[in-house]
Order: C-alpha cells, then sequence, then structure tokens
C-alpha cells in the first residue's frame, strides 16, 4: 500500500480529530439530556430531551462515529502506524467497535423507546418500569461510551504498550 504525503497525512489526522471532537460533543450533550430528563417535573422537558437525544442519535452520533472510524483505519492503513503493530491501536480498535455498537445502535434504540414510552403529560413515563430501565440502559450506554471515548483520546496521546513483537 502506498503512503501519503505528509499534507495528505495532516489533513487526514485533522479530520479524525475533528470527528473524534464532534463525537465527544455529543456525549457531553447527552449526559445533560439524560441528567435534565432524569430530575426533571415537567412532561414537556422530558419529552424534548428523548426527541434531541433521538435527533443527535440519527444524525451527529451517526455522522462522527462512521467519520471517526474510516478516518481511523485510513491512518492506519496509509502510514507506518499499521491496523495491528502497536498495542494502543489494537485496544483504539476495541473501544471503536464499542463505540460503533453503542453510538449506532444503542443510543438511538434507548432514546426511541424512551420517546414511545412518553404520552402527551409526559410524567406519566416514569409510572412505567420499562421506561425506568430504558433510562438506567441508557445512562449506563451513555457513560461506557463517554469512558471509552476518553480512553480512545488518553490511548492515542500516550500510545501505551509499545509495537507488538513480529511474529517470524
Amino acid at each position: 500500500m502506498n503512503k501519503i504525503s505528509l499534507m495528505q497525512r495532516r489533513i487526514l489526522l485533522l479530520l479524525h480529530i475533528l470527528f473524534a471532537s464532534i463525537m465527544l460533543g455529543v456525549q457531553v450533550v447527552f449526559i445533560i439530556l439524560a441528567l435534565t430528563a432524569s430530575v426533571t417535573d415537567s412532561g414537556s422537558v422530558l419529552q424534548a430531551c428523548y426527541y434531541i437525544m433521538k435527533l443527535l442519535a440519527t444524525s451527529s452520533v451517526r455522522v462522527s462515529t462512521i467519520g471517526t472510524t474510516i478516518t481511523g483505519i485510513l491512518l492506519s492503513v496509509w502510514t507506518s502506524w499499521g491496523l495491528f503493530r502497536y498495542y494502543w491501536i489494537i485496544a483504539k480498535e476495541v473501544l471503536t467497535l464499542l463505540a460503533i455498537g453503542i453510538g449506532l445502535y444503542g443510543l438511538y434504540e434507548w432514546t426511541l423507546h424512551g420517546l414511545n414510552h412518553i404520552d402527551a403529560d409526559g410524567l406519566s413515563a416514569w409510572s412505567a418500569a420499562s421506561f425506568n430501565v430504558n433510562h438506567i440502559s441508557l445512562w449506563i450506554g451513555i457513560i461506557i461510551q463517554t469512558v471509552s471515548l476518553i480512553a480512545m483520546f488518553i490511548l492515542s496521546i500516550w500510545k501505551p504498550g509499545g509495537k507488538r513483537k513480529s511474529r517470524i
């Protein structure tokens, strides 16, 4: 595989960092909205929080997850890093699979199920056990997603573990 020029590498790295930053920013918004939904006494606020989370799950989460994954793979393949040469890259790949599952599927499904439980006044949703289980699942997904994204940022900066020994 041909390597890319320094300018192409910088542009690809810039895109990768931008997509990853969008992912982390959206996670912060999810935390704020889920926290607001957890403590509100207003049915319309509860409904709005879930609606915004669903909107983000179908737009920003998907685009940033796909963009970060594609640019990360291209950076690995088109530079000297490789896909499996370094332990920190392998760890990021595992965390990326987790982020794809939670980001593309989990957050969307949990917000969609939450919206389906919210009726016109919104507050009766809290009396349904399935809504509470769904809200807790959403929180668990948000926490796992946020921790995995922060871990990926840390791995990118410190690059722990070094290079894998090559097999002959």
